[in-house]
C-alpha cells in the first residue's frame, strides 16, 4: 500500500475504535435477534404476502430461502430512476431462477437536482438525503427480508440509500445501477451555450434547445458530476457487480449484469457459507477506497459532504484533514466534463472504472482486502464485463483506449488528485482545483457580499461585478436554509473569468458536483448562521483564496475583525415546503460532519 493511504486509513481506524466497535456490536444483534420471519407471526406474515400471491407458497414453505427487499428510487421525472419502471418485476423472474422471492419493500424519493437548481425547491436537495435514509429504514422495517436491493443512483439518493441501509447492516444488500443516457450535445458546447445566454448572447429557445440536445433519453446524466461520482463510488467500495456504473440503459449487458446481482444477493445471505453483510462491507478500508477514488477521478465535491456521512452510518469517522492527506498522495488519472472534455461515455469506451481499478490497485492507492458483493476481493473490479454468447463474463480492460481521458498511475495528468483544505480566519472551507487553471488557485481581490445567489446574478446582469471580485455568499449553510447548490452561479462567473478578472468564490453552500474552472471555496464552516466569521465580511474586504498554501483569509486587521458583529440572517424562507423541513434545519450538523440532522439527532 502506498504509505499515506497507509496512513491515513490508520488514523480513521484508530479514531473510529469506539464508534465502530458499537455499530458492529448492533448488528451482531441485530442478526441474532432480528424479527425475521421465522419469528413472525402468521397474522404478520399473511399481511407480507398478500400482495404477491404468485410467491406465496414459496415464501410460506421455505423460510430458508431468501426474500429479497427492492428498495427503489424510481419516478419518470428523473432521467436517470426512470430506467428502473420495469426492475422490480424483472428481478423477480431473475430470483426465483435462483429459488428466491422478491417484494418491493418501499419506495424512496428521488429529486432532480438539475430540475431545482437555482429555484426554492434546491432548499430541500440536500434534506432528502436524510429523508432517503429514512424511508429505506421504514421500507426495511417490516423484518420480511433476508437481503436488499438498492435501486438508485443520482445525488443524494445513493447515500441517503446507504445511510438508511447500513442501520441494517447485518442484511446483504447489493447497490444496483441504471447507466448514462448515451451522449448528446457535448458538455463543453452546453457550457458554451449558457455563458452566452448569461452574456444576452443567445435566446432562451436557443438555450432550452441545446439543454434538451444535452439531457435527451433515460439515463444519468453524461457529465462527471455527483450521480455519476457516486456509481464510481461504489465500484471502489465493492458494492456493485463489477464494471456495472457506466454501462448504458437498455443494453444486454446492462440487463445481464442486474441478473447477476440477484443472483449474487441470493449467495451471501445469512443461510449460505458466503454470508456478505453490508455493514461488513462497508468498513474503515472501503471508505478509504471511496475518498481515493474520488480524488484519482475529479469527482464530485459533494461527495465531502456524504462519504462522512456514509461513513457515520457505519460508526466510522472520517473527516476534511483525512481528504486532504490523500489528495496530496494520490494521482489524478481521469480527465471528465468538467474536468475535461469527455463525457462518463468517453471514460467507460477508455477503459472505465476497471481501468482506474486495475490502475490504483496495482500503484497501491486502493485496499484489495475488502469485502466486496462480488464474492472475491477489489481485484474483481479491475476487470470489464462483457457479455458473448448469452454468458457474462469479465475480461482484463487492457491499456487505456484514449489518454486524453484516462491513464495510468505512472503517467497521471496530475501527481495529486486535486482537493484542498482551506482554513483561516473566515472558517475552514474545501476547494477542488483539479480544473481550474494553476494561475488561478490563488485569488486576493475585494469581497461582495450576498445572502442570496440571485442576488448575485442581478449584480451580475446590471454589470456591478465588472472588476477583480472574491463573490461571498453567505446564509447558505445546512442550518440556514438547507445548503443548497449554487450551480446557476458558474456561468456568470465564468463569463467574469473569461473577461480577464480575478474571481473566486467563498461560500457555506454547496457548488454542483459539475463545478469547474472557477476556483471555489465552499461548505465554509462554522457556517454563517452559527456565527461563523464568514458572517463577519463586509463588502470591500480584501479576501485571499490560496489553493497553494491552503489558506482563506480575509485581510482584515485581526483587532477590527475581531471586534465586528457577525451579519443579520435573513428570516426564515417558506413555501415550496421548506418550512416543513424546520426540524432538520435546526438539527444539522456542520458540512465536515456530513451536514445531517438525523445522525446527529441519534448520536452518531
Amino acid at each position: 500500500m502506498n504509505p499515506a493511504v497507509s496512513a491515513v486509513t490508520d488514523r480513521i481506524i484508530e479514531r473510529s475504535r469506539p464508534s465502530r466497535a458499537a455499530y458492529l456490536a448492533l448488528i451482531e444483534r441485530e442478526r441474532d435477534t432480528w424479527v425475521g420471519r421465522p419469528r413472525l407471526g402468521c397474522a404478520n406474515l399473511a399481511h407480507a404476502y398478500a400482495g404477491t400471491p404468485e410467491d406465496r407458497d414459496t415464501m410460506k414453505s421455505q423460510h430458508q430461502a431468501m426474500n429479497i427487499g427492492i428498495v427503489t428510487a424510481y419516478n419518470d421525472m428523473l432521467s436517470a430512476h426512470a430506467v428502473y419502471y420495469r426492475y422490480p418485476e424483472l428481478m423477480k423472474v431473475w430470483a426465483r431462477e435462483v429459488g428466491a422471492t422478491a417484494q418491493v419493500a418501499g419506495g424512496v424519493p428521488a429529486m432532480c437536482d438539475g430540475v431545482t437548481q437555482g429555484y426554492p425547491g434546491m432548499e430541500l436537495s440536500l434534506f432528502s438525503r436524510d429523508t432517503i435514509a429514512l424511508s429505506t429504514a421504514i421500507a426495511l422495517s417490516h423484518g420480511t427480508f433476508e437481503g436488499a436491493a438498492l435501486l438508485g443512483i443520482c445525488d443524494k439518493i445513493v447515500p441517503g440509500l446507504l445511510m438508511g441501509a447500513l442501520r441494517f447492516g447485518h442484511l446483504p444488500m447489493v447497490l444496483i445501477p441504471g447507466g448514462p443516457m448515451p451522449s448528446g450535445l457535448p458538455n463543453k458546447a452546453k457550457a458554451a451555450v449558457r455563458e452566452r445566454f448569461a452574456e444576452g448572447n443567445a435566446t432562451r429557445d436557443e438555450l432550452l434547445d441545446a439543454e434538451i440536445q444535452a439531457y435527451h433519453s433515460q439515463g444519468t446524466c453524461t457529465f462527471y458530476g455527483t450521480a455519476n461520482t457516486n456509481q464510481m463510488m461504489m465500484e471502489v467500495m465493492g458494492l456493485h457487480m463489477p464494471g456495472a456504473a457506466f454501462v448504458n440503459p437498455g443494453t444486454k449487458l446492462r440487463q445481464e449484469l442486474t441478473r447477476a446481482a440477484v443472483h449474487r444477493l441470493a449467495a451471501i445471505g445469512t443461510h449460505g457459507d458466503d454470508y456478505r453483510p453490508l455493514g461488513h462491507c462497508v468498513d474503515e478500508k472501503a471508505i478509504v477506497n471511496a475518498a481515493v477514488g474520488l480524488l484519482a477521478t475529479g469527482g464530485s465535491t459533494n461527495h465531502l459532504l456524504h462519504v462522512p456521512a456514509i461513513a457515520r452510518a457505519a460508526g466510522i469517522i472520517i473527516d476534511w484533514e483525512d481528504f486532504d492527506r490523500l489528495s496530496a498522495a494520490v494521482p489524478l488519472l481521469a480527465r471528465v466534463y468538467p474536468n475535461g472534455s469527455a463525457d462518463v461515455n468517453g471514460f467507460e469506451a477508455a477503459g472505465g472504472m476497471p481501468f482506474v481499478v486495475r490502475e490504483l490497485l496495482d500503484a497501491g492507492y486502493l485496499h484489495r482486502d475488502i469485502l466486496t458483493v462480488a464474492g472475491g476481493d477489489l481485484t474483481d473490479y479491475g476487470r470489464k464485463p462483457v457479455v458473448s454468447d448469452d454468458t457474462l463474463t469479465w475480461t482484463d480492460p487492457g491499456a487505456s483506449g484514449d489518454d486524453t481521458i484516462l491513464r495510468p498511475a505512472a503517467q497521471p495528468f496530475s501527481p495529486d488528485g486535486g482537493m484542498r483544505i482551506l482554513q483561516g480566519n473566515i472558517g475552514r472551507a474545501c476547494i477542488k482545483v483539479s480544473a481550474v487553471e494553476r494561475e488561478r488557485w490563488v485569488i486576493e481581490a475585494p469581497a461582495r457580499v450576498f445572502a442570496d445567489q440571485l442576488e448575485v446574478l442581478d449584480a451580475f446582469k446590471n454589470g456591478e461585478l465588472e472588476r477583480d471580485v472574491v463573490v461571498v455568499v453567505r446564509f447558505q449553510g445546512p442550518r440556514a436554509n438547507g445548503m443548497p447548490e449554487l450551480h446557476k452561479l458558474t456561468p456568470p462567473l465564468g463569463v467574469l473569468q473569461n473577461r480577464g478578472f480575478k474571481v473566486a468564490l467563498v461560500t457555506d453552500g454547496r457548488m454542483s458536483g459539475a463545478s469547474g474552472k472557477v476556483p471555489c471555496a465552499i461548505h465554509c464552516s462554522p457556517e454563517a448562521l452559527g456565527n461563523g466569521a464568514i458572517a463577519l465580511i463586509r463588502d470591500g474586504d480584501l479576501i485571499r483564496v490560496d489553493a497553494e498554501t491552503g489558506t482563506l483569509t480575509a485581510l482584515v486587521d485581526a483587532a477590527e475583525w475581531a471586534a465586528r458583529t457577525p451579519a443579520t440572517p435573513p428570516a426564515a424562507a417558506t413555501g415550496m415546503g421548506r418550512e416543513l423541513f424546520g426540524m432538520f434545519r435546526g438539527q444539522a450538523d456542520e458540512a465536515e460532519k456530513g451536514a445531517s440532522a438525523i445522525l446527529a439527532g441519534a448520536g452518531l
